[in-house]
């Protein structure tokens, strides 16, 4: 693949006219400024990493937590064959993780005979990262030629049906930070990528969630297959009793500190995306009771259900490279 035109996005060309470059310094909650990246940062990033490996990838993948490569063998990043691994501080203007169970580099290679990349740790807000730093990956896949994004992570159960263990298919989401103000699209939009008001009432992708449930029956795993309403706060500490009454009263499913952002980025440069939550703990939502969620809970739930995710994750990677490429989401 030819180094990327940086007026060219997977192929076509942008007549309308776009900003050369964002803010060069945005300030975070904390008062920390951060530089922003320009689009052509960005395009070195992707020609950075096209250079580093034959394989073009047209499925993009994000390992939640417990999900990566925080044991040695049978995880999903680990199933991904021919992995060509290039770690985060080897990647130029590219984050890195700081957070227990998130591996911390790219891995390119096949799922299914499928051409993937795989994100073993992601970035969270918590960490420090403003939104727009911790989603700097989803466009760079997009650069790279990727066309679905396939988003996994860790939540707390919050639907009293929900089980330690199960999978939610996720249908939509209820974006917490951006009714404060705070979402990755923030400041000058670039239309290289995508609109400056991209719809979110087809988040996630229709099709991608009906081949998901039919790929649960073939794996005999309907039981563990739930589908619901997925929101992200900012975290790290996990929630209070009130807070969770009221997401519940919201129609809250399950919670957890990523992916809405991601997912917001994503259908913002057209790409489609399927979310899948892993239910590693149940949300605490009487004050009777003694239980408390922790990290290493999230963790040993990842390693629990790890065969059945690798399985799960690389046949619907397989099916949905046979999604006809010019399906709306």
């Amino acid at each position: 693949m030819a180094p990327i035109n940086v007026d060219v996005v997977n192929g076509s060309k942008v007549e309308s006219s776009a900003k050369k470059s964002l803010p060069e310094v945005e300030t975070d909650s904390n008062g920390q400024e951060h530089k922003r990246y320009s689009y052509e940062t960005l395009v070195e990033i992707a020609n950075f990493l096209l250079a580093k490996t034959s394989v073009r990838p047209t499925i993009g993948v994000i390992c939640g937590s417990g999900m990566g490569s925080y044991w040695n063998e049978g995880s999903l990043a680990e199933t991904i064959k021919d992995a060509q691994c290039i770690p985060y501080e080897e990647i130029p203007n590219f984050p890195v993780s700081t957070v227990e169970g998130h591996h911390g580099r790219l891995v390119f290679g096949y799922l299914a005979d499928v051409p993937v990349v795989a994100m073993q740790g992601r970035f969270h807000y918590y960490e420090g990262y403003p939104l727009w730093k911790c989603c700097l990956p989803i466009r760079v896949m997009k650069l790279l030629g990727v066309q679905t994004l396939i988003a996994t992570n860790a939540a707390g159960g919050l639907n009293p049906s929900y089980k330690i263990g199960d999978i939610m298919i996720v249908k939509d989401h209820i974006n917490m930070m951006g009714f404060a103000g705070n979402n990755p699209l923030h400041g000058p939009n670039d239309e290289r990528f995508g609109p400056r008001f991209p719809p979110m009432s087809k988040a996630y992708n229709c099709e991608y969630r009906k081949i998901a449930k039919e790929v649960a029956k073939e794996l005999n795993i309907e039981n563990l297959v739930k589908e619901g309403v997925y929101t992200c706060l900012g975290g790290p500490n996990f929630e209070t009793v009130a807070e969770l009454k009221m997401l519940k009263m919201v129609g809250v499913d399950a919670v957890g500190m990523s992916t809405v952002h991601e997912v917001i980025t994503a259908r913002h440069c057209d790409m489609k995306v399927f979310g899948m939550s892993l239910i590693t703990n149940e949300c605490v939502t009487s004050y009777d009771l003694d239980a408390e969620p922790n990290h290493e809970e999230v963790l040993d739930v990842g390693r629990m259900r790890q065969d059945i995710l690798r399985k799960y994750v690389t046949l619907l990677a397989e099916r949905f490279a046979k999604v006809k490429s010019n399906e709306k989401p």
